[in-house]
C-alpha cells in the first residue's frame, strides 16, 4: 500500500510540473489614468482606450513601456503613417477623424510612458 501511495504523490508531483516555462509577469497596472491635459483625456477615452487597455485586442497596452519600445525604435514618423493610415489592426485614425498629428504624437508619448 505505501509503494501505490509514494508512487501516486510522484506521479502527481511530475505532472504538477508539466515542464513548462514560468509565465512572465503581468506590466503593472498604469498609475495615471489619462493625459493630464482635458482634450487629450477626451480623445484617449474616446478612441485609443478601448484597445490600449485590453490585452485581448493585441494592441500595445497604455503604460507598457516595453511593449511600445520596438515600435517607437522605428521612429515617431513611421509609427505616425500606421495611426494615420492604419495599420494590422489598427484602424485609419485610431478611429479619430478630428485628431490632428501633434494629439496623435502625444497621445503615442502617454500611452508609450510607465
Amino acid at each position: 500500500m505505501f509503494r501505490i501511495a509514494l508512487c501516486g504523490a510522484l506521479a502527481l508531483v511530475t505532472l504538477c510540473g508539466c515542464g513548462q516555462p514560468p509565465q512572465p509577469a503581468a506590466a503593472p497596472a498604469r498609475t495615471v489614468a489619462a493625459p493630464a491635459d482635458p482634450k487629450l483625456a477626451r480623445l484617449y477615452e474616446q478612441t485609443c482606450k478601448a484597445c490600449h487597455t485590453n490585452p485581448a485586442t493585441g494592441a500595445p497596452q497604455a503604460g507598457d513601456r516595453n511593449a511600445w519600445q520596438p515600435r517607437l525604435a522605428q521612429g515617431m514618423d513611421r509609427v505616425l503613417d500606421h495611426v494615420i493610415n492604419g495599420y494590422k489592426g489598427m484602424p485609419p485614425l485610431g478611429s479619430c477623424q478630428d485628431c490632428s498629428e501633434a494629439e496623435f504624437k502625444a497621445l503615442i508619448e502617454f500611452m508609450a510612458s510607465p
